[in-house]
């Protein structure tokens, strides 16, 4: 009896995961309506690319496209060995603005005991990576409209 129930439940949950298949093209019918086609990523394409260019010096963490959130691993610039910085680029929106862009960074310095410790970062280090990030989103943008 619990085998033939579970055979029902798979059965059901297969024929709903299929129903949804309707909109794809090859697997029962059209092409999904434009208006609610899901293309590309989930926040503004331009600044999403232009975080990436941008901030490419230091390693990637880890991206969430959909999401909006990009993470980069501690960077250390070789002229200034004992600190290291971090950030988070949170795209907050579709449309290419300067309030969909929010840049965090994290500093760490090295005390006299060789341990890294928290600083604090410059006022304008996180304004600085935001006007740069928008600065090349427009330039991607410009580029591709020509």
């Amino acid at each position: 009896m619990v085998l033939v129930r579970g055979a029902a439940v798979a059965l059901i949950a297969s024929g709903l995961m299929l129903g949804g298949c309707g909109g794809i093209p090859g697997l029962g019918g059209g092409a999904r309506p434009a208006a609610t086609a899901q293309t590309g990523i989930g926040v503004n394409a331009f600044l999403w690319r232009a975080t990436l260019d941008t901030m490419s010096f230091m390693p990637l963490a880890n991206a969430d496209p959909w999401g909006g959130v990009i993470n980069y691993d501690w960077y250390t610039d070789p002229a200034t060995p004992n600190e290291r910085f971090k950030a988070t680029v949170f795209i907050l929106d579709t449309r290419l603005r300067a309030d969909a862009l929010n840049v965090t960074v994290t500093k760490e310095v090295r005390d006299s005991a060789g341990e890294w410790v928290g600083a604090r970062v410059a006022a304008q280090t996180e304004t600085d990576l935001e006007n740069a990030i928008l600065t090349r989103a427009r330039e991607i943008n410009l580029s591709l409209a020509r």
